[in-house]
């Protein structure tokens, strides 16, 4: 592949700002949107980033994928439940570029796959940030992000290295795996019991999750599933790559000084409070299809996936306007 010149990113929340926003300092910088709203003030206003980050990027961006040209790397950065109708937007446009999925789960570079036939990195991330507006995000969490060349297709691991180059270059954090399974896999189990503990019980990612002296204390649970995860993924041949129990561990000591605390918000915490769907089912349910698959139980993962549905299902419920009769 070519110097990457030109990047197009799907989906400008936290995260897709964040990429967005620094790769403008390396090369030109695009944005696909999904309201014609956002893509006007991203024109007009560039992004800005604060927090661990101080920068003004200029943006060009629109709903429109023929408005952009041609680009030599395409982010999806939506959630991994907009990744279908991003790859059918996606569909005949940019014949040249490469294109990196960095949703929570597992499973989205099959559905990519079916719209085109890029060079697809598989990559999983660790940054966060706090989307403030259109044309501000607060850059939260300065963590690495992992790639790897998707097994099913046809990229390969000089191009992720340079990916991984280009990412690190726009000061951010990027590590590139020739076998990003393992790494994908630890990420998997951590993010699904961490997103679903948060989702039930209204807490931020805090160090309750990491407790465990009492008998009530929550660091049973997050242990237990955590552990149930690590069966599911020795089943399917997998070696992971870190502890999730020890990044939950890691994650929780976070900043910590004095009566100061780590609260990360995850986002399918956030989701819940806003009443939106989660992404549970590429989360939590990856693991217990994982888990069906190598013909075992995961009977706490699947307790937890069946709470957060059954906690979506509520607020059409309990909402007179939409419950029927």
């Amino acid at each position: 592949m070519a110097q990457i010149n030109r990047t197009c990113v799907v989906g400008a929340g936290s995260i897709g700002s964040l990429f967005a926003s620094h790769l403008a300092t390396v090369a030109e910088s695009t944005v696909l949107t999904r309201r014609q709203e956002h893509a006007d003030t991203l024109n007009r206003l560039g992004l800005r980033v604060s927090g661990k980050s101080d920068l003004k990027s200029q943006i060009t961006a629109s709903m429109d994928p023929t408005d952009l040209g041609d680009v030599d790397l395409v982010i999806i950065a939506t959630k991994a439940s907009a990744v279908e109708a991003s790859a059918r937007h996606l569909a005949g446009h940019f014949p040249n570029a490469a294109v990196m999925t960095v949703q929570n789960g597992m499973g989205c570079e099959e559905v990519v796959a079916r719209f085109g036939d890029w060079p697809i990195i598989s990559a999983v991330t660790f940054m966060s940030g706090i989307r403030h507006s259109d044309s501000h995000v607060e850059y939260e969490l300065d963590t690495a992000t992992w790639m790897g060349p998707w097994a099913g297709g046809t990229a390969d691991y000089a191009l992720v290295e340079q990916v991984e180059k280009l990412i690190n270059d726009s000061g951010l954090k990027a590590r590139a795996f020739q076998d990003l399974l393992p790494a994908q896999w630890s990420k998997l189990i951590f993010n699904a019991v961490v997103n679903s503990v948060a989702a039930l019980t209204d807490l931020p990612h805090v160090k309750a999750f990491a407790e465990r002296e009492r008998f009530q204390d929550l660091g049973h649970l997050v242990f237990a599933a955590m552990d149930e995860g690590k069966r599911v993924a020795a089943a399917r041949g997998v070696e992971l790559f870190e502890d999730p129990w020890q990044m939950n561990v890691e994650a929780t000591s976070h900043g910590q000084s004095g009566n100061e605390e780590y609260a990360h918000a995850p986002s399918m915490l956030e989701d819940v409070r806003a009443r939106r769907l989660t992404e549970i089912d590429w989360i939590t349910g990856a693991i217990v299809r994982e888990a069906e698959k190598a013909g075992i139980g995961a009977p706490i993962n699947a307790s937890l996936y069946r709470l957060v549905k059954g906690k979506e299902s509520s607020w059409s419920f309990n909402d007179p306007h939409k419950r029927k009769a």
